[in-house]
């Protein structure tokens, strides 16, 4: 599988550009201080739907990130403390979360078992499938339909020749197959707009699939492998390379509009693992040479670069004019979105891989306890760990001793959906009662 870092253990070979750019010159990374007077809509806020009072939702959560820009901001407002509800143990390692619909919550385990679980319950809708190949994306959900997205037989060894992969519709209901587009392997999750689904491939190209059909509408060639998701904003789809590319694509065509890089800091460009993120008017995009960028969607242009660390896995959550985003050296970040100025900084017990989360207030970030192990630089060995702090001030308000690969959260209605290492749980908001003004503070373990 081609993520470039360790998973507990089953990859051998790390950050294996990184470590080649340890015997490249390096050079100090340019700052570059944006401004809100140049290409920032205060106006394109990741909107959050109105939800009606008492009325199911078919698809609380559709895809990774939530919405089509992948802000990963919830739409719900749960706040803890939580009860747990169920636990489900999927027998190996989780890396994206899940996403939700119908009631139910469908899962992609990371060695080829794929999951529908009663999101009230935990019981399953359908029989687990076991399609016996690596998956590193989150399902994509719409009409009744489940899109899923699969790389090489597992255990995906990196050196493969000629590997494969697939993306596949599932009936929501009974998992039975609808379509399989093949080709090389995809570590996308899927991005549906107007029947059309986006995703980009091992070997280099960006496709477009007919959602209904299966069938390829087209297909665009980068710069090196795509392992990051798209996102979407009018009428363009942005999605970025291993080549140190980011890309913005004409969604009915697939005509190039613009294309932008990271800097070369290591004698060459790094790579892109994380997904960009749209919000006012801007792509926000952190990079493995540990700058946060932020490009003009129109123009592709460079309004603001941020070395934050050593390496920016995880895509960001933007809310409020700010960009949430954690480093390797174990560190997360609250910028403001206009300039990308620090607008607060904590310490982490380890690692931040994982994409944060939005919710009621506060911004979970989630540590991985291994991740990065044999990388050239520095990077924070401690904890697998959850902690959510207040979007406005960064101070914590809720922790739990899980957590690892994936976002910690999503939610429907009823419940939030924590993932850990192997384990998918369910919790509940605990109504509690409390004497006005006092403060929702304290350090909570959830059972494992």
């Amino acid at each position: 599988m081609r993520r470039k870092l360790l998973i507990g253990g089953a990859i051998a070979a790390v950050l294996l550009v990184a470590a080649v750019g340890y015997y490249r010159q390096e050079t100090e990374p340019v700052e570059k201080r944006g401004s809100a007077d140049e290409e920032f809509d205060r106006s394109a806020e990741p909107k959050r739907p109105k939800l009606p009072a008492r009325v199911a939702i078919p698809v609380p959560w559709p895809t990774f990130g939530y919405d089509l820009q992948r802000s990963k901001v919830s739409p719900f407002d749960h706040r803890p403390p939580y009860r747990r509800t169920w636990r489900i143990d999927a027998h190996d390692t989780l890396e994206f979360p899940p996403s939700a619909a119908y009631g139910n919550l469908y899962l992609a385990q990371q060695k080829g078992l794929f999951f529908a679980l009663d999101g009230k319950t935990g019981r399953k809708v359908f029989p687990t499938k076991n399609f016996k190949r690596c998956a590193a994306s989150s399902p994509t959900i719409a009409k009744g339909t489940v899109y899923q997205a699969y790389m090489d037989f597992a255990p995906c060894p990196q050196g493969a020749s000629n590997p494969t992969g697939f993306i596949i519709a599932m009936d929501a209901k009974t998992g039975r197959q609808r379509w399989r587009f093949k080709g090389q392997p995809f570590e996308s999750t899927p991005l549906l707009v107007k029947g059309v689904l986006y995703a980009g491939s091992w070997d280099h190209n960006v496709y477009a699939v007919s959602a209904r059909t299966g069938r390829k509408v087209w297909s665009f060639q980068t710069d090196g492998r795509v392992n990051t998701s798209a996102a979407y904003s009018k009428g363009s789809i942005f999605i970025a390379t291993d080549g140190g590319s980011v890309y913005a694509l004409n969604a009915r065509t697939g005509k190039l509009r613009w294309r932008a890089q990271s800097q070369s800091r290591f004698g060459s460009r790094e790579f892109f693992y994380a997904t960009p993120v749209a919000a006012y008017g801007r792509i926000f995009i952190g990079n493995t040479d540990g700058i946060m960028y932020a490009f003009g969607q129109r123009t592709g242009k460079l309004l603001w670069a941020h070395p934050l660390g050593t390496y920016i896995y995880s895509s960001a959550a933007v809310y409020g004019q700010r960009v949430y985003v954690g480093t390797y050296d174990g560190k997360f970040f609250a910028l403001d979105a206009a300039t990308g100025k620090t607008r607060w900084e904590r310490d982490m017990p380890s690692a931040v891989h994982a994409a944060p989360v939005v919710m009621g207030g506060l911004v979970y970030a989630t540590t991985c306890s291994s991740c990065g192990s044999a990388a050239s630089r520095a990077v924070k060995m401690g904890t697998d760990s959850t902690t959510a702090f207040d979007v406005r001030t960064g101070r914590p308000r809720w922790y739990n001793n899980g957590g690892k690969y994936a976002s910690a959260i999503i939610a429907d209605q009823d419940r939030v959906y924590f993932t850990g290492r192997s384990y998918q749980y369910a919790f509940e908001p605990r109504k509690r009662k409390r004497a006005a003004g006092t403060p929702r503070t304290g350090r909570r373990r959830a059972r494992r």
